[in-house]
């Protein structure tokens, strides 16, 4: 399986060369070779999307909901027969095994569609409170805007950002990661066989400088981030001070699952393992911090272990590969560097070692016990296939140490006893919290987002349509 590589700008419906000619380099992490060079789009190529995203931004809001719709499940349709090419792509940029990808395909297939028939919807509100009067409220689209993306799930990532924004009427230019651009270029190219009008979606590449310039930009009127919590404080400050863009920031985690001695361990443990298996850790609600009660714990820790080790590294376009590399150099140096960290602050009970005989950073799935509290591995996002194993003894104790952190994106629950799950749902400060379950497992219609600082806004559901658009109310005075 091969296939032609597209490294260039995607603005007004056709590829285009930077007009800078600055590049930057992509290499396989499997493989440690060079992929291709990209171009890193400057303040002109910027300028230039902003200007045709204007013109045709216009003429897409004026469009019907139904016939904005037809376009976006086309889109839909297009990436899941698209599918095996987008794998390949992404095995390539940032090492994930091609045989987990095809649910990220659905997955952003399923953004499309929902959002098609969300924006069939969008509407306001009525009002005859006031005497005399009849007010209502409308929604209306901002113009353009602009997304950034993570290098870990960009498929899905892209999907997230553009079909709710351009749902709502909105023309944008989204900005891929510089670690794993080519899925996000390639979807570009389909937009135009999808029907979209040229300019209304441009795809760029490049770096922190791109993303500022996107950050800046005195006529893109809303931005949604999607990454660390350092890099989204320097988006909402951009933000902030230019023209104080609308902002969502979908940030980090540190998520935390709380197991009770009453819970069903075989179903505890497949789902937190599968939690951390998934692409490496490489996930920002991976269940990374685990609280099993101490009556269960050693029973537990064995069935996790086993699990967890059962997984096979290797070339990701190898169908039976299952735990991929992490995704370049920075990222392969940062997970060692906890791990040596973890070393002293904790004990090792499984891994903590890299894969020998293989190119890349591979890391053996790794868990950490004894771990205090105010531990570095405990307390700081590793992004990696590395837990920290708690034990506790009362659900007051489990829910405080839980919420001891600054992230709040995802947490989980595990017990039979309806009450307590609720409870400790509703105590758990976290954006999302799972019963019985675990992350990745989300809904369509539910929103996504963070607490703390896990983010501001909300993705998914309705109340991602509407993060979209700008709210006016008129007022008509009536005899």
């Amino acid at each position: 399986m091969s296939h032609n590589i597209e490294t260039r700008l995607w603005i007004n419906g056709q590829f285009v060369d930077s007009k800078g000619g600055k590049t930057f380099d992509l290499y396989n992490p499997a493989t440690e070779t060079l992929v291709c060079k990209l171009p890193s789009a400057n303040q002109e190529d910027i300028d230039y999307a902003v200007s045709c995203a204007k013109k045709a931004q216009k003429g897409w809001a004026a469009l019907s909901a139904a016939a904005r719709s037809a376009v976006m499940k086309k889109m839909a349709d297009l990436l899941r027969k698209g599918g095996e090419k987008l794998a390949w792509l992404e095995a390539q940029s940032m090492g994930r095994p091609i045989s987990g990808y095809g649910n990220d395909v659905q997955s952003g297939a399923r953004h499309f569609e929902y959002f098609a028939g969300l924006g069939e919807s969008l509407g306001g509100t009525t009002s005859l409170n006031t005497p005399g009067h009849l007010n209502f409220s409308i929604r209306q689209p901002f113009g353009v805007v602009a997304g950034i993306i993570p290098w870990n799930v960009p498929i899905i990532m892209a999907c997230l950002k553009i079909a709710p924004a351009v749902a709502a009427g909105n023309a944008i230019i989204l900005k891929s990661s510089e670690k794993a651009p080519l899925t996000s270029i390639h979807l570009a190219s389909l937009t135009k066989e999808a029907g979209f009008p040229d300019g209304l979606i441009n795809v760029v590449s490049g770096a922190g400088d791109t993303g500022k310039i996107l950050a800046e930009h005195m006529e893109i009127r809303k931005i949604a981030f999607t990454g660390s919590t350092r890099t989204g404080r320097l988006i909402q400050k951009a933000a902030a001070d230019s023209n104080l863009k609308n902002v969502t920031l979908e940030l980090g985690g540190k998520s935390p699952t709380i197991v009770f001695e009453d819970a069903d361990l075989e179903k505890a443990v497949a789902s937190s393992v599968f939690s951390l298996q998934i692409n490496a850790g490489q996930i920002c609600m991976a269940s990374t911090r685990l609280y099993v009660q101490e009556t269960i714990a050693e029973k537990f820790l064995e069935k996790y272990k086993k699990s967890f080790s059962n997984v096979k590294h290797g070339d990701p376009l190898d169908s039976s590969t299952t735990m991929g590399p992490m995704a370049d150099d920075i990222q392969g140096r940062t997970v060692a560097s906890y791990l040596d960290i973890g070393k002293k602050e904790a004990k090792v009970v499984l891994g903590g070692e890299r894969v020998e005989g293989l190119k890349g950073h591979f890391f053996q799935p790794t868990i950490f016990t004894e771990a205090p509290e105010t531990s570095r591995i405990n307390k700081e996002e590793i992004f990696g296939p590395v837990l920290v194993f708690h034990t506790f003894k009362t659900e007051e104790e489990a829910i405080e140490r839980a919420n001891d952190t600054e992230y709040g994106l995802y947490a989980a629950v595990f017990t039979k006893d309806i009450d307590r799950a609720m409870r400790v749902a509703k105590a758990l400060e976290a954006g999302s919290v799972a019963i019985n379950t675990n992350s990745p497992m989300h809904a369509q219609d539910m929103p996504f987002g963070g607490w703390k600082s896990s983010g501001v806004g909300r993705e998914k559901s309705a109340q991602a349509l509407e993060v979209w658009t700008e709210v006016k109310a008129i007022i008509l005075k009536h005899d």
